[in-house]
């Protein structure tokens, strides 16, 4: 669970981030989950749109990823959002954010 400081913070750096992920009109799927999870190893911060045509909204979809890939939502605005999971071996925001 983030901290208001620390969403802050977040959600300042994922304003230069592009949405690397689009959710279309089908299912969120068990290997959209898995690409998800390996962009968040790798970036720590991840930004996904939704389109118009999907069955969800970007808040019914932040919460099923996050709960899906063990990370936290940062913030939904409008059709996108942005999701943070500090990795173990690489911590990219190590200096800048402290988590409990």
């Amino acid at each position: 669970m983030l901290t208001s400081k620390q969403r802050a913070y977040l959600k300042n750096l994922a304003q230069n981030v592009q949405p690397i992920f689009q959710i279309g009109k089908n299912e969120i799927s068990d290997n959209m989950i898995k690409q998800i999870s390996d962009a968040l190893t790798a970036r720590e911060l991840v930004k996904i749109s939704v389109l118009d045509n999907s069955q969800y909204t970007a808040r019914e979809a932040a919460d099923r990823i996050a709960e899906a890939t063990s990370s936290d939502v940062v913030i939904v605005i409008g059709n996108r959002f942005v999701l943070y999971r500090m990795t173990t071996d690489k911590k990219r925001y190590e200096n800048r954010i402290i988590l409990p």
